[in-house]
């Protein structure tokens, strides 16, 4: 078993906490994931907003008023920058030229991806859920308890 699995594994008992909602439809091969696509997909998690804290270059998404992904929407192609383990994002970056450390993010804990179709749709969604659940297991009890309702 490599690290990423552990990784994969630890993270497994939050994704049975119900906190992932139904997936999206997938895209076919030759598509890159549009700004609509991605922002259905983030506004399903539970309890998600989506905000423009630093002005209309980025929207921000957010699980109890903590960031989990940020989207330069007028980027060409898309950009979006997801909360990682920093291991994973290390491993990342040498797998897919697309992964670059996160813009004006931690570049330990933050990863940008450049919507350029390099990475698989489905990874595309792990990450995004993987940053998820990081935020989600970095909140306090009683704010964790509150997304279980």
């Amino acid at each position: 078993m490599n690290w990423r699995m552990g990784i994969r594994d630890w993270r497994l008992g939050i994704r049975d906490w119900g906190l992932n909602q139904s997936p999206v439809p997938s895209l076919h091969k030759d598509q890159h994931m549009n700004l609509e696509t991605l922002r259905d997909y983030l506004l399903q998690k539970k309890s998600t907003t989506e905000e423009m804290p630093f002005g209309p270059e980025a929207l921000v998404f957010k699980v109890a008023g903590k960031m989990f992904a940020l989207v330069a929407w007028q980027e060409t192609p898309l950009k979006i920058s997801l909360k990682c383990d920093p291991m994973e994002a290390l491993f990342l970056r040498d797998m897919y030229t697309a992964v670059t450390p996160g813009y004006h993010l931690n570049k330990r804990h933050w990863n940008t991806v450049t919507l350029d179709g390099s990475v698989p749709e489905a990874e595309l969604r792990r990450l995004i859920d993987d940053s998820y659940i990081l935020v989600v297991q970095g909140l306090k009890k009683a704010e964790r308890d509150a997304l279980l309702l």
